[in-house]
């Protein structure tokens, strides 16, 4: 069987296109000093790893159908809240956050190309209630 040939030069070169283009952005730039920022703060990933970790033990602890008591809920809360009062903290999940929606957008895009055949527009990209499918981007 015959495979048809992509251009991967055009496309490497329209890809690094799109990243100089997000490169470019002052607030990408803002994002990457924030985030830099709390891997520098010691305190701040150390709270980050004590929230990740309780997380988890709670989320295993419901997947296994225990009922969880209120005040291990709470201190799970206090943990949480903690964490995101500190600045340094907050700002790098919001600028992960923002990072990944960029990446979750082009990841629509492209996806979307693929499943039409076409560029997509606006109308295609939006999301129906519930979630459109695998691979959309909706937060189904």
């Amino acid at each position: 069987m015959i495979q048809p040939i992509i251009d991967q030069q055009a496309i490497n070169e329209k890809t690094r296109e799109l990243c100089q283009l997000l490169l470019s952005q002052p607030a990408f730039q803002d994002m990457r000093d924030d985030i830099h920022a709390f891997i520098d703060d010691d305190d701040a990933q150390e709270k980050y790893r004590q929230v990740a970790a309780q997380g988890r033990e709670l989320e295993v602890r419901q997947i296994q159908g225990e009922q969880i008591p209120a005040d291990v809920v709470a201190e799970f809360e206090k943990i949480r809240y903690d964490f995101l009062e500190n600045p340094v903290a907050r700002k790098f999940i919001e600028a992960q956050s923002a990072m990944n929606g960029v990446q979750e957008q082009i990841n629509k895009y492209i996806s979307k190309s693929f499943e039409l055949g076409r560029v997509p527009n606006e109308e295609d990209l939006k999301c129906e209630e519930g979630g459109c499918g695998s691979g959309c981007g909706c937060a189904s």
